[in-house]
């Protein structure tokens, strides 16, 4: 990373059922997720996850971390195992956009 670059990360906050994106160690956004029941048998490794809701504080907004904290989250939801449900319109919109994750997803 480039000397004054700003340093940014996605984490996932399991307690909070939420990712969380940090530039410079600050909370900006976040993305609110719940474990769907989908009425057929789950394994605790094969969840299906609803991504409700994404917020970036508003001071922050127009910058683009909206694609970043939803782009870090399907990659984490990848590792992890997971199908998304996603509820929220910007990931709908951001996945619709970038096919790489459509394998990730299920329909709402």
């Amino acid at each position: 990373m480039l000397a004054g670059s700003p340093s940014v990360e996605v984490t996932d906050n399991a307690g909070q059922n939420r990712f969380e994106l940090r530039l410079n160690g600050d909370l900006v956004g976040i993305i609110g997720y719940y474990e769907y029941e989908t009425g057929r048998p789950r394994t605790p490794h094969r969840p299906v996850v609803s991504f409700m809701h994404t917020v970036i504080t508003e001071d922050f907004g127009h910058r683009g971390l909206a694609g970043v904290i939803v782009k870090g989250a399907l990659d984490r939801a990848r590792e992890y195992g997971w199908k998304v449900r996603p509820v929220c319109s910007y990931v709908q919109r951001f996945v619709a956009e970038h096919p790489e994750y459509q394998n990730v997803c299920i329909p709402v």
